[in-house]
């Protein structure tokens, strides 16, 4: 028997699982790990929250939320502005305001009393420069204590990105989470020391990919599964997560090194409940849990809560390349929601590949084995 046809097969249906979207296989096979199925915890019902895109949990149990640049209560807003929330989302004393005008906030996290806001969308791809805003801010004051914001530049050394998501490690230096059309999100973090009279370089020490899960939800269709839209880092420093619109993404921290962190397998992959635009995401007091959050009027918060106590830090594997000396790779990310359309079309085009490829090679084997 002629064995040639079916190995070509093999071969047609191995590069159409090659696939920048990753349609044939998830690249992370995880289990949800040590965590129990989402609650709801509260819902946001002041009707000028609306377009939560950043979140952080206190030690407190009360929550800092920030919202996608101007609230649609406050148009033509030219100040941040930040909502505190007790632990059933009831807005305490109103807004806290900082006397600075951004483009796209997309993140927000806090540590050692200040809060940091990342301004990093960019659905367009247009911007020169993003920028983090920091500011001092005493969580043990409900209302107060916000000091002068201080605007810090960032250039990609690879031109425009859009992002929404910022982790800030422990020793402070910021790490900015891309979203690409080639379904690979980039990992840049400062090059030099942040200095808020000039533009400083960023360099790009990983690079991500997130297969398709499965999990349905999000405003853009089966892509919002491959879109990061939030990162945060755990209170105590020993984890750290990145969520899509889908899916909430789970990785020990060792140290400072939040670019080998991400370089390791997930310890857990775990389905989110469908919701309008999920952007926000954060660990809980604990460290361990996570608590989530979407855009929309009457916004619900999410809580995932974890099941088991924090597991020993991962070592490091085998192969790891060095996250100073520049791109590394790990397992799979995600287009831009500027460009939805696009993506899902591919995906669909993609998805029909795969089913010719295999109907075709059924027929080969099916012609090969009959007699002549």
């Amino acid at each position: 028997m002629n064995t040639v046809p079916m190995r070509r097969g093999r071969i047609a249906i191995a590069v159409l699982c090659s696939l920048p979207l990753s349609v044939c296989a998830p690249a992370w096979a995880v289990p949800p790990g040590d965590y129990g199925p989402p609650i709801t915890q509260c819902s946001i019902t002041d009707p000028e929250i609306d377009e939560v895109s950043g979140l952080v949990a206190l030690t407190s149990g009360e929550m800092l939320l920030v919202e996608d640049s101007a609230p649609e209560p406050r148009p033509g807003a030219t100040s941040v502005l930040m909502y505190r929330l007790d632990s059933m989302c009831a807005v305490q004393d109103g807004v806290v305001e900082f006397d600075q005008d951004p483009r796209d906030i997309e993140d927000l996290a806090f540590q050692d009393s200040t809060v940091w806001f990342a301004d990093i969308g960019d659905n367009s791809q247009t911007r020169p420069n993003v920028a983090l805003i920091s500011a001092g801010y005493d969580a043990a004051a409900p209302q107060g204590q916000a000091g002068a914001p201080l605007v810090f530049r960032l250039a990609y050394p690879d031109g425009p990105h859009d992002a929404e998501a910022l982790l800030l490690a422990p020793d402070g230096i910021p790490y900015i989470v891309t979203k690409e059309l080639s379904g690979r999100s980039g990992v840049y973090r400062p090059a030099g020391p942040l200095d808020p009279s000039a533009e400083v370089a960023m360099e790009k020490v990983a690079e991500l990919e997130f297969a398709m899960t499965g999990t349905p939800g999000g405003p853009v269709g089966r892509a919002g599964q491959l879109l990061v839209t939030g990162g945060t880092v755990a209170a105590d420093h020993s984890h750290i997560a990145l969520r899509t619109y889908t899916d909430a993404y789970v990785w020990t921290l060792a140290g400072n090194d939040v670019a080998r962190a991400l370089q390791s397998d997930p310890i857990a992959v775990i389905a989110l409940p469908d919701a309008p635009q999920g952007e926000a995401i954060s660990f809980a007091p604990d460290s361990r849990s996570l608590l989530v959050g979407s855009e929309g009027v009457n916004s619900v918060i999410t809580a995932v809560p974890a099941t088991s106590p924090p597991e020993q830090t991962q070592t490091d594997t085998a192969g790891r390349a060095d996250p100073g000396a520049g791109t590394a790779s790990a397992d799979r990310a995600a287009p831009d929601s500027a460009s939805s359309e696009v993506t899902a079309g591919l995906i669909a085009v993609a998805m029909v590949a795969v089913v010719a490829g295999a109907t075709w090679l059924a027929r080969r084997i099916r012609r090969n084995s009959s007699p002549r």
